[in-house]
């Protein structure tokens, strides 16, 4: 049911007084039947009117108080509690029966079909001294301290005492078979355990703050000197290896000869002596030859390329500037030059 539906007297901190009933057109026989229960003075109950009327004084009686439940509670803090052997010893110093009271406060039976109970004041002080004697000090002791703990414990004794007087218990109108003689009551159906939650509810625990974010300190990246943005994070090569690799730019005048090329000319020169038998021994002249390495570090194709030769090569004869001799299958071995390759002047390679 909205909250606007209940009276004025629902309200916190607000004064007692009669309470607002809305019958239906026809009564239920169990209300007649529970009205002239607890009536002593037989009055006719034949009409809505007359049950208005008898139900409104009962309710509104001083002392027409409904006990909602009782709730065993310890009279002093957990350090302070007596110690004993026996437990009924313990039972009667140390705990305490609170009565959960109210009284009626609104009755629907048209719309909602509920009936409404507010606590007592009496109830009230009961409980909001528990909880400033009892349970501040326990769920203060519970929790680590920090600087505005007293300030939250205050302002949890405060939530307290406001949500105490907010308090209505609301249920089925059927509730109103527990009316006793002079307006009081008991809650009947095991509706007295949904009070003790509700109640039991109330008491909070004291929640210490969140623990701070802790700041990381993050060190200051170092900028390069250079104020390029696309080659900021590229290591810089020395200058030899970048002079180096402009000198491949242009080609050397002067061959170059590698073990690769003085291999392969030595199988050719040995392939045309065994295909020519006479064959004038020629003294090349020795032809020009510049050294490729340079006094400066080396450039990065030949660091990696096979080792040169230090000495010159002589250059050996073509074939195409010998005279023709007969090859084939009806040459003998001998036409080959095996037997004479003792006057071959070894030729010199690098290994």
């Amino acid at each position: 049911m909205p909250a606007q539906l209940l009276p004025a007297s629902a309200a916190a901190f607000s004064s007692r007084s009669a309470p607002n009933i809305v019958l239906n057109t026809k009564v239920d026989p169990w209300l007649t039947a529970t009205l002239k229960r607890i009536n002593r003075i037989k009055r006719p109950l034949n009409s809505v009117p007359q049950h208005f009327r008898c139900l409104t004084e009962t309710l509104s009686s001083p002392s027409a108080i409904w006990t909602l439940c009782s709730l065993m509670l310890p009279r002093l803090p957990d350090s302070e509690l007596v110690k004993n052997p026996n437990p009924l010893v313990e039972a009667v110093y140390n705990y305490q029966l609170i009565p959960i009271e109210a009284y009626v406060v609104h009755v629907d039976m048209v719309s909602q079909n509920e009936v409404a109970f507010k606590l007592t004041p009496e109830t009230i002080e009961s409980l909001v001294e528990y909880h400033k004697e009892v349970h501040s000090v326990d769920t203060s002791a519970s929790t680590f301290h920090w600087t505005e703990k007293s300030v939250q414990l205050k302002k949890l004794q405060e939530e307290f005492v406001q949500a105490a007087n907010k308090y209505v218990y609301r249920t089925n109108a059927m509730a109103l078979e527990g009316l006793e003689e002079d307006g009081a009551g008991e809650l009947l159906c095991g509706r007295a355990e949904e009070v003790k939650t509700a109640i039991m509810g109330l008491f909070l625990p004291l929640l210490p703050p969140p623990p701070r974010p802790v700041d990381v300190v993050r060190p200051t990246p170092v900028l390069p000197s250079s104020t390029g943005a696309e080659n900021w994070w590229q290591p810089s090569l020395p200058s030899t290896y970048t002079n180096a690799a402009d000198s491949w730019k242009f080609a050397p005048s002067d061959p170059v000869y590698t073990s690769a090329d003085s291999g392969s000319g030595m199988w050719a020169s040995m392939e045309a002596s065994m295909c020519f038998d006479d064959v004038p021994q020629m003294q090349s002249p020795t032809s020009s030859y510049s050294d490729p390495y340079t006094t400066g570090s080396p450039s990065p194709p030949q660091y990696y390329s096979l080792p040169v030769t230090s000495a010159a090569i002589g250059q050996l004869p073509l074939p195409s500037t010998l005279p023709q001799q007969p090859c084939g299958t009806a040459v003998g071995f001998g036409g080959f030059g095996w037997d004479s390759y003792q006057n071959f002047t070894p030729l010199p390679y690098a290994m």
